[in-house]
């Protein structure tokens, strides 16, 4: 179960490491040399064996393993020999998706969107953030507060994102309309706490 849950998280199980990255750190992270830190390599490993991307996984799901891969290199170095290589795939989509299709599929990986953890696909994304803006609005208008918290996270992170679009109010309106739903609360509380943004 906890192997399953973590897969599912990504790279967000580890996010508490990267509270020393943002702009709300409070002091030095500790943790990673500790036993916390041993018993999170432990069970990061375990979800990277039991559950790697199969030969038909779509991108989305080689996308959020890779970032688990990525931010256990970045929050637990100790660790390098036990964990598997970084599956290839693809960034085309990044460039080329539509964009109702692109936020579609960015707001899915938003746990990708954390300090430290670098990945080609945040390049490709900063290219695009007119188009993230865009597919922001187009979530809120829809009223669907999962994929405007997501692609919310990414803007908050990226550079360039127009002030025409009110980021910052507009992640706070997100979380005030979106209940209590805790994957909302997981990508506006990650937007506020690592990058500043709507709080």
């Amino acid at each position: 179960m906890a192997s399953a849950a973590i897969r599912v998280l990504g790279a967000d199980v580890l996010a508490p490491y990267a509270r020393d990255r943002g702009p709300a750190h409070d002091g030095p992270n500790d943790d990673r040399d500790g036993a916390a830190g041993t018993a999170d390599q432990a069970l990061v490993r375990a979800a990277l064996a039991a559950y790697p991307p199969g030969a038909d996984a779509s991108e989305v799901s080689v996308w959020s393993y890779r970032g688990l891969v990525a931010a256990a290199r970045a929050f637990l170095p100790a660790d390098a020999a036990g964990r598997p290589p970084e599956p290839p795939a693809a960034t085309d989509w990044a460039a080329t998706d539509a964009w109702p299709r692109l936020a579609h599929r960015a707001s899915q990986l938003a746990s990708l969107s954390l300090p430290g953890v670098d990945t080609p696909l945040a390049g490709c994304l900063a290219e695009r953030t007119d188009d993230l803006a865009r597919g922001f609005v187009r979530a809120v208008r829809r009223r669907d507060w999962l994929q405007a918290a997501g692609l919310g996270r990414w803007l908050a992170g990226l550079p360039d994102v127009p002030d025409s679009l009110g980021l910052d109010s507009g992640l706070v309106f997100v979380r005030q309309m979106s209940g209590d739903d805790p994957r909302v609360a997981l990508h506006i509380t990650a937007a506020a706490r690592f990058y500043g943004r709507g709080s």
